[in-house]
């Protein structure tokens, strides 16, 4: 049974990551009562300034909080804050969280004095939470976070050297203004600036603690009365001394406090701007093969670390594309390709600091969208395991790709039924086309020759050439119309292989007209050569074939009695030809789509034959297979022109 609040939403179940020993057993309780009341289970890290400063011990053991939430089902998530408790709360706030679980020792004040705990914060930020304590026999051993000891002699030694001429320069400032007659409050604030000068510069805030005391004491030394002494006659002094004091030091703290925020935003507002870029840079990204190396540009400058990406296809990795700054990247090809080849095959992540193949160089994780993987990322792992923050982006890149690659399929797949689709439109409006126009002239050829058998004895010779003659028209158009099937059988399928070889183009047009010269009927066809001797380099046979298709059309399209002319002319490098006809013309809507295939033109065809629409197609395949072009003009005051280029071919003179 589904558990549920009091106003119907679903239980959401929060437990808070971090590197305390007992940590696991808040984990653990979080899950266990989420799977109880069958609600979401969320584990947050709140990530403050000081984490930088973590030992390593701490950072693993976080790190192993983290995975084992991971495994119990958790939704990891990262926010960044020096005020915890307020963080928290927020985030319950913003995700609607119901139930929160900490452990005990959150929950008990060490001393009367001491500050709210985190359970007091929290209660005060969102009252309306349940809030889940969990026993801990720790509780009593108050855990702090160890830091690491992050500075080397050298650092210590600049930070001492700048402390120390920053005191000096404050000295000296306040030796002029003794001089000059300022009075002590003018020389107290310069020292008061030297410290908070002291914790900008310096990287620790002992620096400016101890800048703090020395103040005070060199305040005190050069110019309280008696000067040059440590003593003070006035009894106010004391105080002075303290307030001094306590506002350096405070001053100071709150200037490191600012200086590790600004830090940490920098850090964060990178990190932010890399997961935007790499949002926009994958939304224009064309191709599996651009988005996967879209985001191993994005990871590499997330991480700063060596990169290694693996596109997929049927269940087998790609060749590695390595992001790297190295010229020789070491990478353990075999080995390595056996882990990224199990986090394919099982979805999940594998290799350096887990706890599956944890000896390799990287850490395999999956590119996927729940259960469907399109590729695994490899990240160098000689620097250890990554963080909680830069984890959780890298996760977010990760989804991100994923999403486009399943986009990028999808789109892919669309086209491809869309190509389907109309291929199977086309070969329904073929067979459909066919089926119409194949009828008529069978039923003709059926019918005249039935009439010859039957009845020929009662026909006289003109009846008979004439039914003769219809029989050979209509065997003709059966015969283009296959030849023109074939072409385009052969232009889809890749057979189409030229021949080119120098050809003259009156011999050229002169075979052309022996196949036209039948279907004239009253036509008249012009043929002018501005050269006899103009040699192009072709395949006659099938430009033989684009003369037919053009001249057949302006003899389909125009009346009886009218002319066609054929034309030829040197333009630079190509030979242009041209075939102009008399008739009505083509709309400029027409002429956009007269090459495509199966397109028939809204004229009527003078002899009411149908078209099938392959003859332009088939004109504008062969001429641009050999690399000249093919358009349509208007023939003023009416008819059309269909021009096409042919490449020159050098004559050759031998003596």
């Amino acid at each position: 049974m589904n558990q549920h609040t009091n106003d119907g939403k679903r239980d959401h179940i929060l437990a808070c990551l971090s590197s305390a020993p007992s940590n696991a057993r808040i984990i653990r309780t979080a899950a266990r009562m989420a799977k109880a009341f069958d609600g979401q289970f969320t584990a947050l890290f709140v990530e403050t300034p000081d984490f930088a400063l973590a030992t390593e011990e701490n950072k693993r053991r976080l790190e192993e909080n983290r995975k084992l939430a991971e495994q119990l089902g958790a939704d990891i998530e990262t926010v960044y804050g020096d005020d915890i408790p307020y963080q928290i709360a927020e985030f319950a706030r913003i995700s609607g969280i119901t139930r929160i679980v900490l452990g005990q020792s959150a929950v008990t004040r060490k001393h009367l004095f001491g500050k709210p705990t985190l359970t007091q914060l929290l209660l005060s930020y969102v009252p309306e939470l349940d809030i889940h304590i969990i026993p801990d026999k720790a509780a009593d051993t108050t855990y702090h976070p160890k830091k690491a000891r992050q500075h080397s002699n050298a650092d210590i030694l600049k930070n001492i050297i700048k402390s120390v001429l920053i005191l000096l320069a404050a000295t000296l400032l306040s030796l002029l203004f003794h001089e000059i007659g300022f009075t002590r409050p003018n020389i107290i604030m310069v020292y008061i600036l030297g410290v908070l000068l002291t914790s900008i510069a310096t990287s620790h805030r002992i620096y400016s603690l101890v800048s703090s005391i020395a103040s005070v004491f060199i305040f005190n030394y050069l110019f309280t009365e008696p000067r040059f002494s440590l003593t003070a006659y006035e009894t106010g002094y004391p105080v002075t001394f303290i307030i001094m004091f306590l506002t350096a030091y405070i001053t100071g703290t709150f200037a490191i406090r600012y200086k590790e925020q600004a830090k940490q935003s920098a850090k964060i507002a990178h990190r932010t701007k890399i997961l935007f870029d790499t949002d926009q840079l994958l939304s224009k990204a064309e191709g599996k093969e651009a988005i996967l190396q879209t985001a191993g540009e994005q990871i590499k400058k997330l991480l700063g670390r060596d990169i290694i990406l693996f596109n997929h296809a049927d269940g087998q990795l790609s060749e590695p594309i390595v992001f790297t700054d190295q010229d020789a990247p070491l990478f353990k090809k075999t080995n390595e390709l056996e882990v990224a080849q199990w986090v394919l095959e099982h979805n999940h992540t594998a290799g350096a600091t887990t706890e599956r193949f944890p000896d390799a160089q990287y850490q395999y994780l999956a590119i996927r969208v729940n259960e469907r993987v399109y590729g695994v990322v490899g990240i160098d792992a000689k620097d250890g395991a990554l963080d909680a923050s830069e984890n959780g982006i890298l996760l977010s890149i990760l989804g991100e790709t994923a999403l486009a690659l399943e986009n990028e399929k999808n789109i892919r797949e669309k086209e491809a039924a869309a190509v389907l689709a109309e291929s199977e439109q086309l070969r329904a409006n073929l067979l459909r086309t066919i089926s119409h126009d194949l009828r008529t002239p069978l039923t003709t050829i059926s019918g005249n020759a039935d009439n010859l058998l039957h009845n020929g004895h009662s026909f006289d010779e003109e009846t008979k050439r004439q039914i003769y003659s219809d029989i050979y028209d209509d065997s003709v158009w059966l015969t283009n119309l296959v030849e023109n099937l074939l072409y385009s059988t052969r232009i889809e399928e890749g057979r189409m292989a030229l021949k080119p070889s120098p050809e003259l183009l009156s011999e050229i047009f002169e075979e052309a007209m022996q196949h036209i010269r039948p279907k004239l009927k009253g036509h008249t066809v012009t043929v002018f050569c501005e050269d006899d001797f103009m040699l192009v380099r072709a395949d006659a046979k099938l430009i033989v074939q684009v003369i037919i298709n053009l001249v057949d059309n302006a003899l389909k399209y125009t009346p009886p009695e009218t002319a066609v002319y054929i034309s030829t002319a040197k333009r630079g490098k190509m030979a242009e030809i041209k075939i102009a006809d008399t008739g009505n013309g083509i709309s400029d809507a027409e002429k956009i789509k007269i090459f495509d295939k199966f397109y028939c033109g809204e004229n009527r065809i003078a002899d009411n034959r149908r078209s099938l629409g392959l003859g332009l197609y088939l004109c504008k395949a062969i001429v641009e297979a050999h690399g000249g072009t093919i358009c349509v003009t208007d023939n003023l005051p009416h008819g059309a022109i269909f021009h096409f280029t042919l490449p020159l071919e050098e004559a050759a003179y031998h003596e």
